[in-house]
């Protein structure tokens, strides 16, 4: 009871944290809201007018009152209405939850799918081309931008091959921005993994197998699937995030009206209600994250937390 008090106090506090956080980044961003709604509108943006809607969201009190307002009204639930839309947000973000859902957890579920298999073919066989082919897609995720690899997909898919039509709907409309994610996902996953199955390689037990003769391949995915699953689950906490915070560019590059394209959408006209909600709801998801990931460790490893 004590450890399930402390982690809820844990989860508390940086919840506390992130949204003062979340309230100073928005707040210190360029531009006045009311001015770029007007503007983006085609209306002038006279004083008077700026004044009202100032009034009208709350923005004309100090700082420290717009920030306690505010926090008292999402605690309750009342996430408060888009300056951009004009509808609640709460009812915007459910909308388009299940959007960002299957696009982030279906790249995530792909990834950990291809990750064992990958990792396991690497680490049997170093300088291998398994280990070369994963090697070169960690640094391709990491050096191609995600808005270029959907630009190129587009290209190839839908224009040349005609493989795919992004305007029919239906599944087939989120395979490219599934892999596209998984696609990113998938290195420091695999990585991890291959590097814990090295590890458990260089050990006694592995080595006493191998004087046996028992193949290399299977021992080594045998004897250290367990070890590399628990560099796994702490990666694939910490990539977690990717589920929600990580879906925005091909949301926009691929039309899916998600959150993300939702949350891009809205910085440019400083929706401060609508950054300030999704960055809470990223930061909650990260901690659920976590504490999922520290459950899963207590029965790879019993006894640790």
């Amino acid at each position: 009871m004590g450890r399930v008090l402390t982690e809820v106090s844990r989860a508390a506090a940086h919840l506390l944290a992130a949204s003062v956080l979340a309230f100073l980044i928005v707040r210190a961003m360029p531009g006045d809201p009311a001015v770029l709604l007007l503007l983006a509108q085609g209306q002038a943006a006279d004083p008077a007018t700026v004044a009202a809607l100032h009034a009208q969201w709350g923005l004309d009190r100090d700082l420290p009152g717009q920030y306690a307002a505010w926090l008292g009204d999402f605690l309750v639930g009342d996430w408060r209405t888009s300056f951009r839309t004009g509808r609640p947000i709460f009812e915007e973000f459910r909308a388009r939850l299940p959007t960002t859902l299957t696009v982030g957890l279906g790249a995530f579920a792909l990834a950990l799918l291809v990750v064992r298999p990958l990792a396991e073919a690497a680490a049997a066989r170093p300088g291998g081309w398994p280990d070369r082919l994963l090697d070169a897609a960690t640094l391709g995720a990491q050096a191609v931008p995600g808005f270029w690899i959907g630009c190129i997909a587009i290209w190839l898919f839908v224009v040349e091959f005609r493989a795919l039509d992004l305007f029919a709907g239906g599944p087939l409309r989120f395979a490219l921005p599934i892999a596209i994610v998984a696609f990113a996902v998938l290195g420091p996953l695999a990585q991890v993994y291959r590097a814990g199955l090295r590890e458990a390689a260089r050990s006694d037990y592995v080595r006493a197998a191998l004087a046996r003769g028992a193949p290399r391949a299977r021992v080594v995915a045998q004897q250290g699937r367990r070890y590399a699953a628990l560099g796994l689950l702490s990666t694939a906490a910490a990539e977690a995030g990717t589920v929600v915070g990580g879906t925005a560019v091909v949301e926009t590059v691929f039309g899916l009206p998600g959150i993300g394209q939702f949350v891009v959408d809205s910085v440019a006209v400083r929706d401060f209600f609508v950054l300030q909600a999704f960055f809470m709801v990223a930061v909650a998801w990260m901690l659920l994250a976590s504490l999922a990931a520290r459950l899963a460790r207590r029965f790879v490893a019993p006894g640790g937390f």
